[in-house]
This record gives structure tokens, C-alpha cells and sequence, in this order.
């Protein structure tokens, strides 16, 4: 018989990630920023030149290696490619001791 196990909804979480809910959020931003490239029909060389990165540091992003890559260069990547970035900060339900960072794409 196979087990499962429920996911918190974070796979970095559940596979023991450190900085889980940054890698979440890092990996959230580079599927849209790889969205919106493919929406804009960019090759690599076009975006790097675009969002200031190189073209090898813009592909390893796009393939989920971004921890050399800060959340605020991501969103700086998506300033560059016309889209608002809003930072939105609330208070947690009480029924959470910690607050939860999420994105949330309109």
C-alpha cells in the first residue's frame, strides 16, 4: 500500500528547504517573469538585455536556480517587463502565531 502525505502547500517546506517561503516566493516570481517573456515572444538574449541580467544568470533563473538572485532584483525584472509590483503588508489572522508571505497575481 502507498502513503501520502498531505503538502503544506509549500514544496520547499516539505522537503526541508532552508528559506522555504523564499525559494516559494522566488519561484512564484520566476514562473511569471518566464510567463511574460513567452507572452512578449522575447528569446533569452532580448530579456537579458531588457531586466540587466546576463543571459546565462537570466536562464538559470528561468530554471529554477535563482538563489544567487534577490527577490528585489525579481521584482525589479518585472518593473522592466511593465508590470506593477505592490507590497501589501496586513496582520495575521489570530489564529496564526507567524504572519505567512504569499504572491498574489492579478
Amino acid at each position: 500500500m502507498v502513503e501520502f502525505e498531505e503538502s503544506s502547500g509549500n514544496v520547499y517546506k516539505d522537503l526541508g528547504t532552508a528559506n522555504a517561503s523564499e525559494m516559494q516566493v522566488k519561484s512564484q516570481l520566476a514562473a511569471k517573469i518566464g510567463e511574460i517573456i513567452k507572452a512578449r515572444h522575447l528569446t533569452q538574449v532580448q530579456a537579458s538585455e531588457i531586466l540587466g541580467l546576463s543571459q546565462p544568470k537570466l536562464s538559470e533563473m528561468l530554471r529554477g536556480k535563482f538563489r544567487g538572485i534577490s527577490e528585489a532584483k525579481m521584482m525589479e525584472c518585472l518593473l522592466l517587463l511593465g508590470r506593477d509590483v505592490q507590497i501589501v503588508v496586513k496582520s495575521a489572522p489570530r489564529s496564526r502565531k507567524e504572519g505567512r508571505l504569499e504572491v498574489v497575481f492579478t
